[in-house]
C-alpha cells in the first residue's frame, strides 16, 4: 500500500513539473516578441549628428551621417537601450565653402585625425539608462567607439514627440585625445600656441524613431 501511495505522489510531483517546464517554453517565444517590439529603428534620412570644434583662433563645424541605429523602450515607452552607426568616412564641412571646405574635410578625414580609410565607422551604444526624474528626460552612460578605440561616455538625453515623431536628442562632449586623434593637441604636443586645437569637440545628436 505505501509503495502504491509513493508511486502516486512521484506521478503527480513529475506531472507538476512538466506542465512547469512546458509554461515556461510557451512564454519564451512571447518575451522575445515583446523584446523584438519594443526595438525601433533610426530613421537615417531624418536623423543627424552635427560637430563642432574649438581651436584658439575660431571653430568649425559640420556633419556626420548616420549608417544604422535602432533604440530599445519598455512596455511604458521608457527608453531602455540602442546603439547608432556614424559614417565618419562622409563626415562633411558646413562653415566653409568650394576648396577649403574640400581641404579640411579631407584633413579630419586622413591619418592626422580620424584616419575613415581605416576606421570608416564609429559607434555609440548605450550601456545604462538613469531617468532623470521627468519623463523623457535621461542620463545615458554609453560606450563610444573611434578609431577602433572604446571609451565609456556620460551625457543628458531626452526624447521629445514632434508631430507624431519620436525624436531622440542630445548633446555630447567628446576628448579626442582619448582617441589618438593627437593632431594640433596640447596634450602631445608642447608650444603649439595660437595653432592648438582643443581636444574637446561637441556633438548635437538628433535621432528621429520609425
Amino acid at each position: 500500500m505505501k509503495n502504491l501511495i509513493f508511486i502516486a505522489l512521484l506521478l503527480i510531483g513529475s506531472s507538476a513539473i512538466y506542465a512547469q517546464n512546458e509554461a515556461r517554453a510557451n512564454q519564451e517565444p512571447l518575451t522575445a516578441k515583446v523584446a523584438e517590439d519594443n526595438k525601433k529603428s533610426v530613421d537615417t534620412d531624418v536623423s543627424i549628428l552635427m560637430w563642432t570644434g574649438y581651436k584658439v583662433l575660431g571653430q568649425h563645424a559640420g556633419t556626420l551621417p548616420l549608417e544604422s541605429g535602432a533604440l530599445t523602450f519598455d512596455a511604458n515607452g521608457n527608453l531602455t537601450g540602442g546603439s547608432i552607426d556614424i559614417a565618419m568616412s562622409e563626415m562633411t564641412v558646413t562653415d566653409l565653402e568650394g576648396e577649403m571646405a574640400a581641404k579640411l574635410q579631407g584633413h579630419l578625414m586622413s591619418p592626422d585625425f580620424f584616419d575613415t580609410a581605416n576606421h570608416p565607422q564609429a559607434n555609440i551604444k548605450i550601456t545604462k539608462v538613469i531617468s532623470r526624474g521627468k519623463a523623457g528626460e535621461y542620463k545615458i552612460i554609453a560606450d563610444l567607439t573611434i578609431k577602433g578605440i572604446t571609451k565609456q561616455i556620460k551625457f543628458n538625453a531626452v526624447t521629445i514627440d514632434r508631430a507624431g515623431k519620436l525624436f531622440f536628442e542630445a548633446d555630447i562632449t567628446i576628448d579626442r585625445s582619448e582617441f589618438d586623434v593627437q593632431y594640433g593637441s596640447g596634450s602631445f604636443f608642447e608650444a603649439l600656441g595660437d595653432n592648438t586645437i582643443y581636444d574637446e569637440f561637441d556633438v548635437k545628436v538628433i535621432l528621429a524613431v520609425q
